[in-house]
């Protein structure tokens, strides 16, 4: 990597476009040390990255990814968060995806295991029984059959190899955070996006207009999830093709009332399974309130309805019906299936 690469994150001046893309080609294609990498990611927290920066390491990571041959990304939609909130709330953005699902979208559920958290996407999936490690064509034959598929991260970006080591050694909140839920590996072109602070709301919106998506959400909840809150306000930058609008809702707004931050922990994948359970079977009030939001908002980016205070109603009665129970079961069936073939 080029020294005055890293220079001018010393003075915290922005990248250009090909500066950045420089950067990261020559990380990925081991032409950076350790050194380099370790002081190329602390030099972008410290600076914080632009939303130029952003889209510009997206663009390359969506180039390096390996692609799921869905031919209609125009009807997916994805509720990959960022993480790192370390609220711990339970799995409400992979349950979201089923309820999307369940209700007639195209979800391609993009996700990892856990970091921060006790349970990530990829480990509650799992713990439903599932099988992850699915192959593009698997993928997409899932999204078609059942309405959902899921992209398991270290599968579909070899890429993020490359700074793995030192990221973990490193240990701050860098650009490689944020470039995972903004690089589906299918092209989603609907997204719903819990970020862990409050500024990179609006920014992040921008992001994922560059890119193309055509409706979207970006949300953060005012008392630091990295979701819809139920608890507090939420921050929402809304991404249509009109622009980004950036506003504050709460519960009351979706009929919702508040809940205590401790009526919707999480603990580890034993325990957000069985709270699933518990929705399922409308035993968890609190519980299934805070899914009906998160998934009101999904529902939106789909465009199953209009907006999310119209998404409340059709995510409690698919929840409700039984619809959301038959897709797990399908979904889980159908990625065994696949497991041993």
């Amino acid at each position: 990597m080029r020294k005055d690469i890293i220079r001018k994150l010393s003075r915290f001046e922005n990248l250009t476009k090909e500066e950045l893309q420089e950067a990261l080609t020559d990380i990925v294609g081991g032409k950076s040390t350790e050194g380099q990498i370790g002081a190329f990611i602390m030099g972008m927290a410290m600076k914080g990255a632009s939303v130029e920066e952003i889209t510009a390491a997206a663009e390359k990571f969506r180039e390096w990814a390996t692609r799921v041959p869905y031919p209609h990304p125009e009807e997916l939609v994805d509720t990959c968060g960022t993480g790192g909130d370390r609220v711990d709330t339970f799995n409400v953005s992979t349950m979201t995806a089923f309820v999307v699902a369940a209700a007639g979208g195209k979800v391609a559920k993009h996700g990892n295991r856990a970091v921060s958290s006790k349970c990530g996407s990829a480990d509650f999936i799992e713990a439903l029984g599932a099988y992850i490690e699915l192959p593009p064509e698997a993928v997409s034959k899932l999204i078609d059959e059942v309405g959902i598929g899921f992209l398991f991260a270290p599968i579909y970006h070899p890429a993020m190899k490359s700074v793995a080591k030192v990221r973990r050694e490193v240990g701050v909140k860098s650009l490689f955070n944020l470039v995972g839920p903004l690089s589906n590996p299918a092209g989603a072109k609907r997204q719903l996006v819990g970020v862990y602070s409050a500024d990179l709301v609006e920014p992040l919106a921008h992001v994922l207009k560059n890119l193309g998506v055509i409706k979207g959400y970006v949300v953060h909840g005012m008392e630091g999830l990295d979701e819809v809150s139920v608890t507090d306000e939420t921050l929402v930058a809304e991404i249509s093709p009109e622009g980004v609008n950036v506003y504050k809702v709460k519960p009351e707004d979706f009929g919702l009332k508040r809940r205590p931050l401790e009526e919707i922990a999480g603990g580890d994948c034993a325990t957000n399974v069985r709270i699933f359970e518990e929705i399922l079977e409308g035993r968890n009030e609190a519980a299934e309130d805070f899914l009906v939001i998160n998934s009101a908002f999904a529902l939106a980016a789909a465009g199953l309805v209009e907006n999310p205070q119209r998404g409340v109603e059709l995510a409690r009665e698919t929840i409700r019906s039984g619809r959301v129970r038959e897709t797990v079961k399908r979904f889980v069936e159908l990625s065994n299936r696949w497991k041993n073939q």
